[in-house]
């Protein structure tokens, strides 16, 4: 249980919102494993799934085995399920602005163009990380979501909430995002809508919940080209035909 967190807490509103958008690696759009395409062995295929199972946060999380999330949250039999619910079970070592380790969370971006600028930076720093020199394509898909519900609103600009939406240094600039989001989640939030990091005039909104993340569906993918070192483009994303 988190500490009680010294208020003010941002104040809510409540979001309307169509075709939000979420960009996904594209290898993870398949709701099969890609270990299946390793073997022709039916027996070795089922050893291989069998390691995959007892190691996929996702998985794991839809068994009850995650610290911070329960099965019961997770959403079943809806189009796109194992999408949503590896948002919420897949949660990085350092989490994310407004989530810890133990529990992901549903990030989307108002427009693609918001989505498109938060992946490349986070793409641009992994690759300035290990000092890769050439440049780098990858391909996500564009997935859509549709909200109705209360949230947190950081968008105000009140100067006491500046510091949830500091840009520099990551993880270290998480801390108190962090820590307002786990108050907020234990008192019952869904979620916060704040302006974007990566794009002036930008917003962004994340979704505590799984079962709020409605209408869930695929849109156009995207190749993204990035060199470390270079500032990103939208000239530097270009929309490809998906793969029958």
């Amino acid at each position: 249980m988190a500490e009680p967190f010294p208020p003010p807490l941002p104040p809510v509103s409540t979001v309307r919102l169509r075709n939000a958008h979420r960009l996904i690696p594209a290898k993870f759009s398949e709701s099969g494993s890609v270990l299946s395409r390793l073997s022709d062995n039916e027996s070795e295929v089922a050893d291989l799934l069998e390691l995959d199972s007892a190691t996929n946060d996702r998985l794991l999380g839809e068994e009850g085995l995650l610290p911070g999330i329960s099965v019961l949250e997770l959403v079943y039999g809806v189009d796109y399920a194992h999408i949503v619910n590896a948002a919420f079970t897949h949660a990085s070592p350092d989490g994310g602005r407004f989530n810890g380790p133990d529990r992901g969370a549903w990030y989307a971006g108002l427009t693609r163009e918001t989505s498109l600028a938060e992946v490349a930076f986070h793409k641009l720093r992994q690759l300035e990380e290990v000092n890769w020199p050439e440049p780098e394509v990858s391909t996500f898909d564009d997935y859509l979501a549709d909200f109705s519900m209360p949230v947190h609103d950081l968008t105000g600009g009140e100067p006491e909430m500046e510091k949830y939406l500091e840009k520099e240094p990551i993880p270290e600039c998480y801390r108190e995002p962090q820590r307002l989001a786990d108050t907020l989640l234990a008192q019952g939030s869904n979620g916060i809508l704040y302006p974007s990091a990566r794009l002036a005039r930008g917003t962004c909104l994340v979704c505590f919940r799984p079962a709020l993340v409605y209408h869930v569906r695929r849109g156009a993918r995207l190749e993204l080209t990035l060199r470390a070192g270079e500032r990103f483009s939208l000239r530097q994303a270009r929309e490809i035909e998906l793969e029958e």
